[in-house]
């Protein structure tokens, strides 16, 4: 709902599915953007979004239980969505899978891993992949 009690645009595309619709209300939910900040609904909708395999709300599921914004903080189910998302190519979720791996958050400590995940980030370009790189290569 907006602020004024009424269903945007994106509300009802999100109601009906649009996986990119839900994302993007979860993102207006999380930064209080037309409607009232809430990390719990913006969760909801990354939920929505992310069991449809959309992987930018994969990686922000994956963040919400990393930082414990709207859920429960659960590194275990971070990684998963990381991963998720990770192999879909998004470069964030690479990062930060990359990092879960450094830090043996959510799994177990693996430079190979770390390795891996933060590479392939850095090879599209993510800036604090490109910066972690050279000290994961030593």
């Amino acid at each position: 709902m907006t602020r004024d009690g009424l269903k945007s645009p994106l509300q009802k595309a999100a109601e009906r599915g649009d996986a990119k619709a839900q994302y993007a209300l979860g993102n207006a939910y999380s930064k209080g953007q037309d409607v009232s900040k809430s990390d719990e609904q913006a969760v909801s909708w990354y939920q929505r979004a992310a069991h449809q395999g959309y992987a930018p709300a994969e990686f922000n599921l994956g963040a919400a239980y990393y930082h414990g914004e709207g859920v429960v903080q659960d590194y275990g189910q971070a990684v998963f969505w990381y991963q998720k998302a990770a192999e879909q190519g998004d470069a964030k979720a690479q990062t930060a899978l990359g990092v879960a791996y450094i830090t043996g958050r959510g799994v177990t400590k693996s430079r190979d891993n770390a390795l891996i995940w933060i590479q392939k980030a850095a090879d599209q370009g993510d800036v604090t992949a490109q910066k972690i790189l050279p000290a994961l290569k030593k």
